[in-house]
């Protein structure tokens, strides 16, 4: 392949593996939720072009490691799914737990409220990476405290909490609303996204709002 050819292949979902020769790719799917027919599509595409895995990611996606670099097109095309962005400097992931949908602790609809948020911001180009987390009760099974932007369901609705990370410097993040009905829970991503998306910076949201103070931030938003 080619050197201008390979400087696509981030933007195509392939990231390169240990050996710098082949790569993994991770189609999307919206917190890890499909139907077995996926399924089927995903092991028939590793065995076809001689995966050395399927790895269950993080980000609630099924990696698919070990492609060479001349069948990632044609991996792609037999999958029929868009790519993961599992790099980049964009809302990389929204992960989200079973919730009131499936789980019996469940206090909100976090399917339903993940999948919105999934439609609205996966890809979206913002300073740094951005991932999202949506719990359905507060056990937080959707890491939200150590996301970007995250969503813990309560009985009285969705407590909005920003700037976790749990990267090489870790964070937990902190509230700035709680008890919140979905439509406004997603009329303050919409602020938060769009605000930081046009901020004069290049640090992740936590660092951004720790250099500014929370309560700077929340006067920004309106809050």
């Amino acid at each position: 392949m080619s050197d201008e050819k390979k400087d696509d292949l981030p933007e195509k979902g392939a990231i390169v593996q240990q050996d710098y020769e082949t790569y993994a790719i991770a189609p999307h799917i919206p917190g890890g939720v499909c139907d077995p027919a996926t399924l089927r599509k995903i092991a028939d595409v590793g065995e076809k072009y001689n995966a050395k895995a399927l790895k269950l990611t993080s980000a609630q996606r099924i990696a698919i490691v070990g492609i060479r670099e001349e069948d990632i097109d044609d991996a792609w095309r037999d999958l029929g799914i868009p790519p993961g962005h599992a790099i980049g400097l964009c809302v990389r992931s929204v992960k989200f737990c079973p919730g009131r949908t499936f789980c019996k602790r469940g206090n909100q609809d976090s399917v339903k409220l993940g999948l919105e948020l999934d439609k609205r911001y996966h890809g979206t180009v913002l300073p740094s990476k951005f991932k999202i987390g949506v719990s359905g009760c507060t056990n937080c099974c959707g890491e939200s405290w150590i996301k970007d932007m995250g969503f813990i369901g309560t009985p009285k609705g969705w407590n909005v909490v920003v700037g976790g990370c749990a990267g090489a410097i870790p964070s937990i993040a902190e509230v700035i609303a709680e008890d919140l009905s979905d439509d406004d829970a997603i009329a303050l991503a919409d602020k938060i996204i769009s605000h930081y998306k046009n901020c004069d910076t290049k640090k992740r949201l936590g660092r951004y709002i720790k250099k500014i103070g929370l309560e700077e931030f929340k006067k920004d938003l309106g809050l």
